[in-house]
């Protein structure tokens, strides 16, 4: 196919595969123009507006582009700029939708009514078939509905059938589909849309800078519900409360579900806490947020189907009376969230990002929760679940906003001749009444940022991991609490079965830490702590690497105790006693390599680890 190239200079035409990368049409592109690849940006009009998306992965033909098609290509002028306040990113490109890869719970409630039923009113006047004004059912955003129901905010799904209803939006397969979602965006527009002026700080005008805001409620929520598995997660992160007086901070992993108590809702079910290194005290906690593990600890979530859906941390302090009640500090009178814990779940937020085809850029908001156990009116611990909304994300990507030393109040900063800031207002009711608008200089109240979302436990629990003794928890050496080799054949020993053994996340990421077990073995480890198959857990007793670990668990120990070990021995057995024993009926004979120590099963000639001999020649 040839696709033509207009510059500023003349026009091009460059030819290749529809099934060619885009960085192959770029690569063309900045040999015919002898500039580098990220010297120019590509766009469907003359005026730079509709940018052609540029990911690596994404073919010419996905991007809609046929044999003979016209695109533009215009010198980049925001290369080397790198203020957070006016960089160019790949969030602002426009992404078909049929590209967005969305959350399986976003399909799903898409192809939902999400309508209310109402049962029959004494003001009908019509049949059992019939259906008036008072009966017919209610849309999921309707309004008087969600007051009467005392839901303050409306759900992400709600919110985006009242946008598509007010809009009149065709179906995004359709070629007029307008995305009806705005993302908002609080940075200056480099280059500058008119062309009149250089790029800012030499120059700005109304066209690229950014309009001035006006603070508000947001009125839905990306989550509605965050539901965690057992009460035994959040015992074992206040444990290490009670035995140090220190806070604790960790990251909630989990799965999206429908939420059946508000219309077309979602909930967070947590299935696992992860606690990061990090250094405690009793009045706050320092994360490490460059811990490579945390990338194995998301490698290891992704294998068993879940996701980080939020953060979690404490901030308790007792009460001094010795009857377990704890100091009330976060209510109505002083801050739910500080203003830095806020600007920390906007960065947080901004890293997952919910993926939706009705959005031009392809993301929408974050589901990325933050749960803070605390004390309540009550001197109860309690939790508290919240999100920061789509305003203050934008704002801190933008670098507007910063933390005040009030924890109830937003700073914003000012204005520099490199760094520009929108005015910013917001509303309230003043001491007659009468809602009057003010200039946030320099601070603004943080409840216009927060979004609140509901959290609770199920009525009859059915966890993922069920092994019962837990191991021990990462990161936990303050308390004398280590991850070994030797806890992990104390809980192998412990467990009743293997699938019960594995069913635990912070046993898997153990294992996965180790370097052991083969990639592949980590996976069906994965797959049996997720779906407790036998088949899966007779292949994976029967792998080489897994039986490396058995025999490494088994050295120096007591042979009655290391039979019992899953995977030692042939064939496994879930049926009866403790641990996984060799079945009957099958060659339980072992022999040791001489050349690399291997404990080899059954009378073969060769080990199956090296290859070599069994009689050493």
């Amino acid at each position: 196919m040839i696709i033509r190239v207009r510059t500023p200079q003349k026009q091009h035409r460059v030819e290749l595969d529809a099934s060619s990368d885009i960085a192959v049409l770029r690569k063309k592109i900045s040999e015919l123009l002898s500039v580098p690849p990220d010297a120019f940006q590509l766009t469907r009009d003359p005026k730079g507006n509709q940018l052609v998306v540029q990911s690596v992965g994404v073919t010419v033909a996905a991007l809609g582009l046929r044999n003979g098609d016209l695109i533009f290509a215009t010198p980049s002028s925001a290369a080397g700029t790198t203020n957070a306040a006016t960089a160019t990113t790949p969030e602002t490109e426009k992404v078909p939708p049929r590209l967005v890869d969305q959350d399986p719970v976003d399909d799903y409630l898409e192809r939902q009514t999400g309508q209310i039923k109402r049962s029959a009113s004494p003001l009908c006047k019509h049949g059992a078939l019939g259906m008036c004004d008072y009966c017919m059912p209610l849309e999921p955003y309707d309004a008087k509905y969600l007051e009467e129901n005392k839901i303050k905010h409306m759900s992400f799904h709600a919110y985006l059938r009242k946008m598509i209803t007010q809009n009149k939006t065709p179906p995004p397969g359709s070629q007029h589909f307008i995305p009806p979602l705005d993302v908002l965006d609080l940075s200056v527009k480099i280059p500058c849309p008119s062309k009149s002026h250089e790029p800012y700080p030499a120059g700005i005008c109304t066209k690229c800078q950014p309009s001035a805001l006006s603070l508000q409620s947001q009125s839905f929520r990306l989550v509605d519900h965050i539901e965690f598995e057992t009460p035994s997660l959040i015992e074992n992160l206040l444990q290490f409360w009670r035995s140090t007086g220190y806070q604790r901070f960790g990251y909630l992993y989990g799965r999206f579900e429908p939420y059946s108590e508000v219309p077309l809702g979602v909930k967070a079910v947590v299935s696992a806490i992860y606690e990061p290194d990090q250094a405690g005290a009793k009045d706050g906690i320092q994360i490490n947020m460059e811990d490579p593990q945390n990338a194995n600890v998301d490698e290891l979530a992704k294998l068993l189907g879940l996701t980080r859906v939020g953060m979690i941390f404490t901030d308790l302090t007792d009460d001094g009376t010795s009857t377990g009640k704890v100091i009330c500090k976060r209510h109505s009178e002083s801050y739910f969230l500080s203003s830095a814990e806020c600007i920390f779940a906007a960065q947080q937020q901004s890293q997952h990002p919910v993926k939706s085809r009705f959005s031009e850029t392809g993301n929408f908001g974050s589901r990325f929760v933050t749960c803070v156990v605390s004390g309540n009116e009550e001197g109860n611990i309690d939790i508290s679940s919240f999100q920061v909304s789509n305003t203050c994300m934008a704002m801190v990507k933008a670098g507007i906003i910063e933390a005040s030393v009030n924890p109830s109040l937003m700073r914003v900063k000012e204005s520099t001749s490199k760094h520009y800031v929108p005015d910013v207002f917001f509303k309230y009711k003043n001491e007659y009444g009468i809602m009057v608008q003010e200039a946030a200089k320099p601070t603004f109240p943080i409840e216009y940022l927060l979004v609140a979302v509901t959290h609770g436990f199920p009525a009859n629990p059915s966890p993922m991991f069920i092994s019962s003794p837990s191991f021990p928890i990462a990161n936990r050496q303050a308390i004398g609490v280590s991850q070994t080799m030797d806890a992990l054949k104390s809980h192998l020993h412990s467990n009743s079965s293997l699938a019960t053994a594995l069913s635990d996340f912070h046993a898997l990421l153990y294992l996965k830490e180790s370097h052991i077990l083969e990639k592949d073995d980590i996976a069906l480890a994965a797959e049996v702590a997720r779906t407790k198959a036998t088949e899966s857990e007779v292949a994976l007793t029967s792998r080489g690497s897994w039986r490396t670990l058995i025999t490494i668990l088994g050295e120096g120990s007591d042979p009655m105790q290391t039979d019992e070990l899953p995977g030692r021995g042939g064939s496994s057995s879930t049926s009866g006693g403790r641990g996984v024993s060799a079945g009957a009926g099958t060659s339980s004979a072992s022999w040791a390599c001489e050349h690399c120590t291997f404990v080899n099963v059954g009378t073969a000639s060769s080990c199956e680890m090296c290859g070599l001999p069994r009689d050493g020649r």
